[in-house]
């Protein structure tokens, strides 16, 4: 039996999907034959295969006529994308209330906004629909520097658990928890190519991700491959962050039988 991620004539919504990690979920959609539109704050030139449209997430007005407008220009919703997301480094401790309700707004309630604007459409779809919402390892350890943005993605993966089970059997919604991914930014935010090699040292398998693969992960949760798996939260990590104390010892001991 050949197995083949085929989403032809599904119409997928990728938010924050004009650059980084969003774009190379788009493509991988794209490539995949679904019709994508894709949303930011701010204009940009679609990618091929891709239609943009410019919404603010945190906007929940501007996110109810997002989805109008696609499901009026497509017909149908099948697919969410939930990838806008981010926060600047910040200190807890001098991190401002506002600054915190901005990052826990954007990460949290915007792909909670989405998401119910998106179900209450795939809902009244025979086929209903899939949710895929682009979580964080940020949400599985300490994240110092972006502890609200951490809370946040813990948040979002709890928020896919449960909205899976409320909005089953007519929609699934699943949650990718990414690590380390090398986007057009992650030069300057490590300090070059000697900090990116350094970090990447510390993965399992060697190297960063990069946003296609996300993508293929994404893809194949919303496909009919993935038909009985909803509710969970699949790491894209690269086999994640070995222990720390192993960097402190001469040698990794062997095992004795």
């Amino acid at each position: 039996m050949t197995l083949a991620l085929d989403l032809t004539g599904r119409v997928v919504l990728v938010t924050g999907g004009s650059a980084g990690i969003g774009a190379g979920i788009a493509s991988v959609f794209a490539a995949a034959g679904a019709v994508v539109v894709t949303c930011s704050r701010t204009p940009s030139d679609p990618a091929p295969g891709t239609e943009h449209r410019v919404c603010d997430v945190r906007d929940v007005e501007a996110v109810a006529a997002l989805v109008d407008g696609i499901v009026a220009d497509h017909g149908r919703l099948d697919v969410l994308v939930n990838n806008a997301g981010g926060a600047p480094y910040a200190l807890a401790a001098d991190a401002s209330p506002r600054f915190h309700d901005k990052v826990v707004g954007l990460n949290l309630l915007a792909p909670l906004a989405m998401a119910q604007a998106a179900n209450a459409v795939m809902q009244r779809q025979a086929a209903g629909g899939a949710i895929v919402n682009i979580s964080s390892v940020s949400a599985l350890r300490p994240s110092p520097g972006t502890a609200a943005y951490g809370a946040a993605k813990a948040g979002l993966d709890a928020l896919t658990q449960s909205l899976a089970v409320e909005w089953a059997p007519r929609v699934r919604v699943n949650a990718i928890d990414v690590g380390l991914c090398r986007t057009e930014n992650t030069d300057d935010h490590y300090g070059g190519d000697a900090g990116v090699v350094a970090i990447e040292r510390t993965i399992p398998l060697g190297r960063m991700a990069t946003p296609v693969e996300v993508g293929h992960v994404a893809a194949f949760l919303a496909s009919d491959l993935a038909s009985y798996v909803s509710g969970a939260r699949v790491a894209c990590h690269g086999g994640g962050e070995p222990p720390a104390f192993l960097s402190a010892l001469p040698s990794v001991p062997q095992e004795t039988s």
